[in-house]
């Protein structure tokens, strides 16, 4: 029998990268399930390569264009993840990759839990802001949960048969993206195009503006503390240029493991998907040269400040997550459309996330996804009223 598949956010980096993996043995499984911000184009070339029967199209006007210009296909075509339960309808999934970005990726994940077996996630402000939900749900319906950022990953695989109560230190590696050797009185003159120049990894341009800053640093941080129930202080980053090393942990027995692997998400998504079985994936050698040269340090908060939230953050999940993720998420925006600086985007970051009255918010835990979604919502008026 084929494994039912679905893939929220297929035209992304991560999810071309998951259906590059599933194409060779593509006898095997049976996605069910597509979706897409606005590329309808690739994503109906997608569907039609892989026999996709549903895609989900978000934006409204690309979804309108979509029935007109798709509609002889046999492809049923949504507009609302909230179409998820009709279009699963009972049917059980052996596997759900969820890569699309934002807040708004959590109500689905909550979704998808009750349909999966496997859940594979990289949306981070759904496992920041959400967890306590999301770990909920995963308990609810015994859904095996795989993080698929390659530090989480790489945490989750050096955990097999130890228990987080083990550990006595957390490194997770941080590149520092392209301002890692930049000296500190050039960050003033650090330009639009300088900071979209990540020189390991290839995503888009969001996250690729959250490394430079290291404020994916902090994220990651969040979510380790979340996903593997440890403490903040038993969690660190250390900045590692190459992008070989992803994770070490030393254990309270002494030992300390150390994993590494080439900086591609290929890897952590295929062994979410095949684990240990007869698969081979193709990859490059052991670099001794970079392992020779691993340039490990602790991360320069001079350059780097907004690292400093990790000492402010409250250990019980809270809805000020939720005011960070949208803070950040509202000024890197603005950064982008050429509205501030990057000086200033971090200056405003520090700024604005540091206000009495969002700070309240560290005392009270998110009972549900429309906690979440209003927070979100009220941050960014609040943010316009500001006149950035």
């Amino acid at each position: 029998m084929k494994k039912k598949i679905a893939i929220l956010g297929s035209t992304g980096s991560i999810g071309q990268i998951t259906l590059k993996i599933i194409e060779k043995n593509k006898k095997y499984f049976d996605i069910l399930l597509h979706s897409t911000n606005k590329n309808i184009s690739k994503v109906f070339k997608q569907a039609q390569k892989f026999k996709v029967k549903n895609v989900i199209i978000n934006d409204v006007k690309k979804f309108k264009q979509a029935q007109n210009k798709f509609k002889r296909l046999n492809i049923n075509i949504f507009n609302n993840f909230d179409d998820i339960k009709k279009i699963l309808n009972k049917k059980r999934l052996y596997y759900s990759m969820i890569s699309i970005s934002g807040i708004d990726g959590l109500r689905p994940t909550l979704d998808l839990i009750k349909y999966s077996k496997n859940l594979a996630i990289v949306n981070k402000e759904s496992l920041i802001c959400g967890w306590s939900l999301i770990n909920k749900n995963l308990k609810k319906y015994k859904t095996n949960f795989i993080p698929i950022d390659s530090e989480h990953f790489s945490i989750f695989s050096l955990l097999k048969s130890h228990s987080s109560n083990e550990i006595e230190q957390i490194y997770i590696t941080a590149s520092g993206g392209p301002f890692i050797n930049l000296p500190i009185k050039q960050f003033l003159k650090i330009k639009y195009k300088d900071a979209l120049k990540h020189p390991n990894w290839k995503m888009g341009k969001k996250i690729t503006i959250d490394s430079s800053t290291l404020m994916n640093k902090v994220f990651e941080v969040i979510e380790a503390k979340n996903i593997f129930d440890i403490e903040y202080n038993k969690i660190s980053i250390l900045t590692h240029p190459k992008s070989y090393i992803h994770a070490i942990l030393k254990f309270k027995n002494g030992l300390t493991k150390v994993l590494i692997h080439e900086p591609h998400m290929k890897i952590p998504i295929f062994n979410s998907i095949y684990g240990l079985n007869e698969k081979k994936i193709t990859t490059k050698k052991l670099n001794f040269k970079t392992l020779n040269n691993l340039q490990l340090k602790k991360v320069d908060t001079k350059k780097f400040p907004l690292v400093k939230f990790l000492n402010k953050l409250p250990q019980k999940s809270s809805l000020f997550e939720t005011i960070l993720v949208s803070i950040n998420d509202y000024l890197v925006y603005k950064f982008l459309e050429k509205k501030i600086s990057y000086s200033n985007l971090i200056k405003f970051i520090i700024k604005y996330s540091n206000l009495r009255e969002f700070t309240k918010y560290k005392k009270i835990k998110p009972k549900n996804v429309e906690d979440i979604y209003r927070l979100r919502d009220y941050v960014s008026l609040k943010m316009d009223s500001f006149g950035i």
